[in-house]
């Protein structure tokens, strides 16, 4: 036993390296054989449903090989497996429930949220603050744009057709009447000295 610190781990030698890559890229295989084995046993339209899975799959082995990988090359990994993983994920859900205009506000998920947790991740694994406090700083700020864009796009535009859009310029203008009245009762212009 070595007694190294966190951030001089030993680097993984090549040998190592291609097993681990070798055993990511097996069990990712296994896993899309049985995919497609119990979708001929259970009669799922495998192209009508589980197409997404063809980006999402990939996605997560580019993952799953940039967080196995030494400490050179990784992050390119993790960012592109970030992404693809999140944007098989949305087109999967997106799929499978109808709701397409998701799009509209899930385009946060993937950039900046999905690369930042990705990175919040690497760096965790890692001991990388660095990587850490800057993977939180965009998974804070992806989820906010989500939440802001989303509560925007259903519920004041209604791109789903269950919004209250139908309510909103009313309700606005409302608003906007009870901040001037608020504003000019009780808000008092200072004199001039």
């Amino acid at each position: 036993m070595t007694n190294l610190s966190p951030k001089e781990e030993a680097p993984l030698t090549p040998p190592a390296r291609r097993r681990d890559a070798s055993l990511v890229w097996a069990v990712l295989l296994i896993a899309v054989g049985v995919v497609l084995l119990v979708t001929q046993f259970v009669s799922i339209a495998w192209g009508a449903l589980l197409w997404p899975l063809w980006i999402l799959v990939p996605g997560i082995g580019l993952l799953i090989l940039g967080f196995t990988l030494g400490r050179t090359g990784a992050e390119p990994l993790v960012v592109v497996g970030s992404i693809l993983s999140a944007v098989g994920a949305i087109l999967f859900y997106a799929n499978a429930t109808g709701h397409w205009t998701v799009w509209t506000y899930a385009w946060a998920l993937i950039a900046p949220t999905s690369i930042g947790a990705g990175l919040w991740i690497l760096g965790s694994l890692r001991q990388r603050p660095d990587l850490t406090s800057s993977g939180k700083a965009m998974v804070k700020i992806g989820m906010g744009l989500f939440a802001g864009f989303g509560v925007f796009f259903e519920l004041v535009i209604g791109v789903s057709g269950w919004g209250l859009q139908r309510y909103t310029w009313a309700v606005l203008l409302i608003a906007a009447g009870i901040l001037l009245l608020v504003r000019s009762l009780w808000w008092r212009p200072r004199p001039k000295e």
